[in-house]
């Protein structure tokens, strides 16, 4: 990752959880559709997701533990 990359994402990173979906979003669509269809499940998974989270069934994981994780 480049030091630009790096410092935008570490920007991304301190904002609000709605203001950082609002750019995973953004970022997921300016990307090429994925040949298999495997795109359009993915957006479904990251909807039924984004939806639980605005109702308050899913609080979700902070980055600093889900990276810890992996």
């Amino acid at each position: 990752m480049s030091e630009a990359s790096r410092s935008i994402l570490e920007a991304a990173l301190a904002l609000p959880e709605t203001e950082r979906a609002e750019i995973v979003e953004r970022l997921l669509e300016s990307l090429p559709p994925d040949i298999d269809g495997g795109d359009e499940t993915l957006a479904a998974e990251l909807e039924r997701r984004r939806s639980e989270m605005e109702r308050g069934e899913d609080e979700g994981i902070p980055w600093s533990e889900l990276k810890r994780l992996s």
